[in-house]
């Protein structure tokens, strides 16, 4: 352990915390353990670790440890990371592709054969998922999502909060508003304005 970087805390403990954990290790550092809110998997092995707790025994780690809220929905990871305030620590796995000029916030995590290509922006605890594509010079906000094999095309703007779903294209020079949720392969050709679930190619807004 001596040759680790970092000690890492993962909140949450399903699926999206498996590949916030095979990251972390990837990059050797440390995972020392999870917390999740469902009290029934504490003391639990997880992933060759443990459950410690719940979120909220952050506490008790905040000394020496960093964290990242491995959970895929937006307003939990917000709520949970504005709680524990820190120190975070960001996730990047080796067989990402990172652009020169890129700025990632704290807490994100960009996933395997994901590419963020020259001086885009990406902000705090958001997600690039597996295979997802942010080209040049786009801004993608605070707690957003990328879903697997999204694109999103050069220049583009991104809100706080939004759900790019698989398989979504975003084209050129387009702005996503905050609060948007884009249903899986959905097409962006004009910007979308207002908060709300859009679908189809091109995006229309749903009811």
């Amino acid at each position: 352990m001596s040759d680790c970087k970092a000690r890492v805390v993962i909140v949450g403990a399903a699926g999206h915390a498996k590949v916030i954990a095979d990251i972390v290790r990837k990059n050797g550092d440390f995972v020392v353990g999870f917390l999740d809110d469902d009290v029934e998997k504490t003391g639990k092995p997880f992933l060759g670790s443990t459950v410690l707790g719940v979120s909220a025994d952050y506490v008790k780690y905040a000394k020496d440890c960093m964290f990242i809220v491995a959970l895929g929905v937006s307003e939990v990871r917000k709520r949970i990371s504005t709680m524990i305030q820190g120190p975070f620590y960001t996730a990047i796995h080796p067989s990402a592709i990172i652009g020169p000029g890129v700025e990632i916030g704290e807490g994100s995590c960009v996933m395997a054969g994901a590419i963020i290509n020259p001086y885009s922006r990406v902000g705090a605890h958001a997600i690039i998922n597996t295979g997802a594509i942010l080209e040049h010079d786009c801004t993608v906000g605070d707690y957003s999502h990328l879903c697997p094999h999204s694109t999103v095309c050069g220049e583009s703007r991104i809100g706080n909060e939004v759900w790019i779903g698989a398989g979504c294209t975003v084209i050129h020079d387009m702005t996503v508003c905050d609060g948007v949720t884009l249903g899986a392969g959905a097409v962006v050709v004009r910007n979308l304005l207002e908060p709300g679930t859009y679908v189809g190619a091109p995006a229309r807004k749903i009811k």
